[in-house]
């Protein structure tokens, strides 16, 4: 092969039947460099490379995963790191939060005045009240106007004429099964006129009722109504009040007993009726002052009628035990349909001890000083009791609740 540096033939030359063609230049083990890569290796001989910005190429690859599993940070197009898109999570979490709050606005009222306390809130100061302070509520056992049954068996009880349940009629003796209904409704009628009546509770007189009795019990009854004494009061027939000493503060009055009937032989028909009255009252505008004729040694006067929940309240309990007797008509000269009055007797709970003025007065004692009055010599009962056995003893008792 010829030579620049030597155009003679040399002798026994070992490339002389080598022929360059392109199975040659494939199989060539060593690769000759190009032409820039030779004149590249040359400069920088003479004159060293100046570093240069990093630049990320066109077509990345793949980002290769570290040790420990963890992922290198991504970038975009550029090369610059990706930047994590928070305010979208961030938005969400907040709208999830506004609407939470807005559906549960009551219970994150309450968990603020918890957690902050009265701290949240200034003081007042003497002789003020916050606007928005609930007023103060008495013990829930006290009666109120609202609430007048408050811790008393007679909140459970039945109210009004419908407590009244008359027993199934039946025929007795001369009255048929017809005519004993009819009397044990006459019966019903004077029990409702004589201690549910709003009238009749508010002191009037129980015209309606007077009509219903015979002869002489109207005159008994009348004759109490317009003298009453301690012996001969009206309150042993009827539930009534001063309105000027004590006021109901609702025409609700709850009632619970029974009322039975037996033969009485030839006598005719005999009705047994045992029933307890509860009222709730509060003071008139006399309560605590001392009636005509009555001494109080000066001291009787009110002193507050207002308690923590308001206008005072008190029960009075009335037990009634009454007997109608119905003649038989063939032996006997009665007054049809009218209604003999036999035995009878009434206790009153959480009344005066002094009887006599033709009214139940009920005992607003406390934050008064009467300075008169009967002392409680008699036994402590439980008014609510309608098992407890009514007797004949004299004196003023003590109640065990009212």
């Amino acid at each position: 092969m010829p030579i620049v540096d030597d155009p003679a033939p040399r002798p026994d030359d070992p490339f002389e039947d080598l022929v360059l063609d392109e199975d040659f230049v494939r199989g060539a083990t060593v690769k000759e460099q190009s032409g820039r890569s030779r004149m590249l290796a040359a400069k920088w001989k003479r004159q060293p490379p100046r570093p240069e910005p990093w630049r990320a190429s066109a077509d990345p690859a793949p980002a290769a995963r570290r040790r420990f599993g963890r992922r290198p940070k991504p970038v975009d197009p550029w090369g610059r790191p990706k930047k994590r898109n928070w305010q979208t999570p961030l938005f969400v979490v907040l709208a999830a939060a506004v609407t939470l709050a807005a559906l549960n606005v009551d219970r994150l009222h309450g968990w603020y005045e918890r957690s902050r306390g009265s701290s949240a809130v200034p003081a007042a100061g003497p002789g003020s009240a916050s606007a928005t302070a609930a007023p103060p509520t008495a013990d829930p056992g006290t009666p109120t106007v609202d609430r007048p049954w408050a811790d008393s068996p007679a909140d459970t009880w039945q109210a009004g004429p419908e407590a009244l349940a008359m027993p199934e009629a039946k025929g007795v003796g001369v009255f048929g099964k017809g005519d004993v209904a009819g009397l044990l409704g006459k019966v019903r009628q004077y029990l409702v006129l004589t201690n549910l009546d709003p009238r009749t509770i508010a002191g009037e007189t129980p015209t309606d009722a007077l009509a219903l009795l015979d002869r002489e019990a109207r005159a008994d009854l009348e004759k109490a109504l317009a003298h009453p004494t301690a012996d001969q009061d009206a309150t042993s027939w009827l539930s009534r009040f001063d309105p000027h000493r004590s006021v109901p503060v609702t025409d609700v009055v709850k009632v619970q007993g029974r009322t039975t009937f037996e033969s009485d032989g030839d006598r005719g028909l005999l009705v047994h009726t045992d029933y307890i009255f509860v009222y709730a009252l509060k003071p008139g505008p006399d309560a605590g002052a001392p009636r005509p004729g009555q001494s109080s040694g000066g001291t009787a006067k009110p002193v507050a009628w207002k308690t923590g929940g308001g206008v005072r309240v008190e029960r009075e309990i009335v037990r009634r035990q009454q007997d109608f007797r119905f003649y038989d008509p063939a032996r006997y000269q009665v007054q049809r349909g009218k209604l003999v009055l036999d035995k009878g007797r009434a206790d009153f709970g959480n009344n005066v001890c002094d009887m006599g003025s033709g009214y139940l007065e009920t005992d607003f004692s406390i934050g008064f000083d009467f300075g008169t009055g009967e002392p409680h010599t008699g036994p402590t009962v439980d008014p609510y009791d309608p098992n407890r056995p009514l007797d004949d003893h004299q004196g003023c008792g003590t109640l065990s609740r009212s």
